[in-house]
This record gives C-alpha cells, structure tokens and sequence, in this order.
C-alpha cells in the first residue's frame, strides 16, 4: 500500500524557516520532518511514498537525490571523476516525487497523484505532523467499518496552562492539559479510490470540500489515537519537538 504525503503547502504560519524551504523539510534532530513520518511508516512495513510537491519542492527532490548519493562509504578518484560506492546506510525506499502545483488546494494535489494511485487503496498524511501511530491499526479499523476514508483522530495538548477556579483560589492547574474530548483530524488516513470522486480540481480542499461531504453521508471513518501526536505549524512546536528527540526516549521514534 503506497503512502501520500502533502508537502507543497507554503507554511505562512512558520516563515521564520518556510522563507527558504518548504515545512516538511524543517529540521528536527539533524532530519527533515518528512524523515520522521517517512521512518514511522517504514518500521511497520509500508516503503513507497508518494510526495505531493508544490512550494520549494525542488529543495525536497535535492533532498532525497542527494540522500541516496552521499549515504554510506564512497571512494573518488579525483584524477578520473570517478566514485565508487561501498557500504551504504540508505532506507531501503521507493520514493515518487510528483509536482502537484504552486498554489493547489490538498484535494486538487490528491487529485493530480491519481495516475500513480490507480484504483488502490492507499494511505495519507501531512508533511508536517507526526505520531507514534501504527497504520496497520487504522487501515483494520478502515475496513472493519467500510468507509470510503478514514482519519487518525487524536486530542491535541492546549498550548496555554488551564485553571480551574473555585471563589478566589485555583482549584486545580494543569500545565498544557489536553483539550477535554474535542478530537481533530491528525491525518495518518485511509483512503479508497472512491475518494477521486469527491475530488473535482486543484481547487478542491481535501478537508472542507470532501472530507464534511462523507461525513454528512456517514462514509468517514475515525481511529482514535489518544498517544503522542504533534503538528509543526509554529517555531514553538519546532522546539518542542527537537526537545523531545533530545530526550531519552522520543515518542516517535518507534523504530529501533
């Protein structure tokens, strides 16, 4: 089963690193976040990914060239220009890097990848969250229930401390609680082909154009995650994250 990332949006909201790369490329522990989700993936056994590119995509094709090039031992014959590979390091990937547009909406950038989808039913994820989430558990619960698409739900830490108040004195704090049962779209989904059908140009949104019309007609499925999950849409959460990889045990980080 192939893997879509979305990774051509702009990232306004992280632009102290999007001015001069795109948000999946954003560094955390030395890697680019696409790393991240891509390493989770690969641990339980899903290796070919499809890269929906749009802004700066040409950085993310540099990126994966120049990975599978300079990963492991080489030897340069500087007289001949000659270079021979020995041991290597790389992930054993199949990586599809597809142009998708500038200025694409998500579903008109699904839209453009369905040559390489064909008729199959395949996984989907934004460049720019990752999670400690086993796809194999989603696609089960995919199929249990029969839905056209399914989504990863998972409840957010707040960004702020809550207080609860009883007369003058605080009840109770809670540093960064979770957001009571309010669940969002964490992506990590299951899509059938079907969905190509919800889908009508590039300026279709994934989210509020085919995602609330299979709600309404009950073909949007939910596995609900209550472990780690994080998005990277501030420079706050950028040091989040690179604090928790500097930690012991990153809670990602699934593989060995």
């Amino acid at each position: 089963m192939k893997v879509v990332i979305l990774a051509g949006g702009l990232g306004t909201r992280l632009s102290e690193e999007t001015e001069v790369k795109p948000k999946p490329m954003v560094e955390i522990g030395g890697k680019p976040m696409i790393w991240h989700i891509m390493k989770v993936y690969a641990h339980f056994g899903f290796n070919e990914f499809v890269i929906a590119l749009g802004y700066k995509g040409d950085i993310i094709k540099r990126f994966f060239l120049d990975y599978q090039q300079l990963s492991g031992d080489l030897t340069i014959d500087l007289g001949t220009g000659t270079v021979k590979r020995h041991k290597t390091d790389c992930e054993d990937w199949t990586v599809h890097l597809i142009d998708t547009g500038i200025d694409t909406a998500t579903g008109g950038r699904i839209k453009r990848l369905r040559p390489w989808l064909r008729d199959e039913t395949f996984m989907l994820t934004y460049g720019d969250g990752i999670a400690n989430v086993d796809p194999r558990t989603v696609i089960d619960l995919h199929r249990l229930a029969k839905a056209l698409v399914t989504v990863t739900a998972v409840r957010p830490p707040a960004r702020f401390g809550g207080v609860v108040i009883d007369g003058n004195l605080v009840h109770r704090f809670a540093e960064k609680p979770q957001i009571g049962e309010g669940w969002i779209n964490g992506g990590f989904m299951v899509c059938d082909a079907g969905l190509f059908d919800y889908l009508d140009g590039d300026d279709t949104s994934l989210e509020s154009h085919a995602l609330e019309r299979l709600s309404v007609e009950r073909k949007l499925a939910a596995y609900r995650h209550d472990e780690f999950w994080q998005c990277m849409d501030t420079l706050r959460d950028v040091r989040l994250l690179q604090s928790l990889w500097n930690s012991e045990a990153p809670p990602w980080r699934v593989w060995g």
